[in-house]
Formats: C-alpha cells, sequence, structure tokens
C-alpha cells in the first residue's frame, strides 16, 4: 500500500464529495426554475452534502477505487461513482425538450463554475503563499472540469444522453431501453484510450484557459 497515494486518493475524495453537492444541487436548482419542483420538494435543492450522496456510487465505490489505487490495482480503472440522480418529472417542464437538455447541462456548467472559483482560490492561495490553498484549489479545478467533461459524453445516464436524445428525437422507450445498459456502456467506453485522451485533452486545455483567465 502506497501511503502517499493513499493521502491523494482520499484528498481527491473529499473534492469529488464536494463536486458531486454542487453538480446535484445545480439539477435541482434548474428543474425547479424550469416549472419542475419535485426535487425541491424532496430536499434536494440544498447544498448539504448528505442529501446528494448514494451509499454505493458516492461512499463504497470510489473509497474502494482509491485503496485500490494506492495498492496499484488495475481493478480500480473499471470503477466508478455517481451521486444520488436528482428526480425529475419532465411533464412539468414549461417546454419539455429544451427544459430537459437545460436541467442536464446545469450540472455540467456547476462543474465549470466550481472549477472558476477554485482556481480563483488557488490563485489567492498563490499570492498569500498559502501552498495548500493553492494545491488544494488547482486539483479540485482539475478533478471539476474532468467530471464536467465525462458527464458530457452521450451514454445514458449521463447529462450529455440527453443532449443526444433532445438533437435526434429519440423516443422516451428507446432511452430507457438503452439507460438499462448504461453503467456497462459507460464502463467500456472510459476503457477506450481515444476517449480517455479526448476527456483529458478537453480537461487540459480547458484548465490552461481558466488559469489564464484567473492569472494563476
Amino acid at each position: 500500500m502506497n501511503d502517499r497515494m493513499l493521502l491523494d486518493g482520499l484528498v481527491n475524495y473529499c473534492c469529488l464529495l464536494l463536486i458531486v453537492t454542487f453538480h446535484e444541487f445545480a439539477h435541482a436548482w434548474a428543474a425547479w426554475k424550469c416549472g419542475d419542483d419535485t426535487a425541491r420538494l424532496q430536499g434536494r435543492l440544498t447544498l448539504n452534502p448528505l442529501a446528494h450522496m448514494d451509499p454505493l456510487g458516492t461512499v463504497v465505490l470510489p473509497l474502494v477505487a482509491v485503496f485500490l489505487m494506492a495498492a496499484d490495482s488495475r481493478m480500480a480503472g473499471f470503477i466508478i461513482g455517481w451521486g444520488k440522480p436528482v428526480p425529475v418529472n419532465p411533464y412539468l417542464f414549461r417546454r419539455r425538450g429544451r427544459d430537459d437538455v437545460l436541467v442536464s447541462l446545469a450540472g455540467p456548467w456547476m462543474n465549470l463554475v466550481l472549477a472558476i472559483g477554485a482556481l480563483a482560490v488557488a490563485r489567492i492561495g498563490e499570492v498569500a503563499g498559502v501552498g495548500m490553498a493553492q494545491e488544494t484549489g488547482y486539483r479540485l479545478a482539475l478533478l471539476s472540469l474532468y467530471l464536467a467533461f465525462f458527464n458530457l459524453l452521450p451514454i445514458p445516464p449521463l447529462d450529455g444522453s440527453s443532449v443526444l436524445k433532445f438533437a435526434t428525437r429519440m423516443s422516451d422507450e428507446t432511452y430507457h431501453r438503452l439507460s438499462q445498459f448504461g453503467f456497462l456502456l459507460v464502463i467500456l467506453a472510459i476503457q477506450i484510450p481515444a476517449v480517455r485522451w479526448i476527456l483529458s485533452w478537453a480537461t487540459l486545455n480547458s484548465l490552461e484557459g481558466l488559469r489564464w483567465l484567473v492569472w494563476l
């Protein structure tokens, strides 16, 4: 067990909890603004992490992945995590097709906003000479951007699949059938080198652009 990798993994896990909280809150807020108050009535319109944590997807699997990575196990690459899905009733949207896309994209947009805020903290840490703030802010921004692009993959139940559904005028029945195999497809997709390269390229180039924006 590599203690350094274990510590890094636990720090990343704490960043993940923050990102998941803001990401799911954004979905709930967007749905509420589009006319669907289902998530609000179920207590999801909050920044309390406990409201958005899935026992398996946010706690067990990510922590297992942390320990597997610290043990240098290749199995870590086959584990994915997720937050508790925000309940949405699309029939309550004012304009169903448009609002479904807006609600789906609210999560990745929040990831972008969070990354900008994290880099601003890193910039303050750099100016103040607080290395921990600089390193943590940079790491949070990197992970937030990666998860933003990851969620934009057009595979159910990821956010990008709603954009694909709207663009192709896919029926609800077809979408739900595809969703039954969604997690398997996601796991397979992230094993493809080209997909990993695209995610890394988009993340690193976006990070450099945002660093320029905050003078970091």
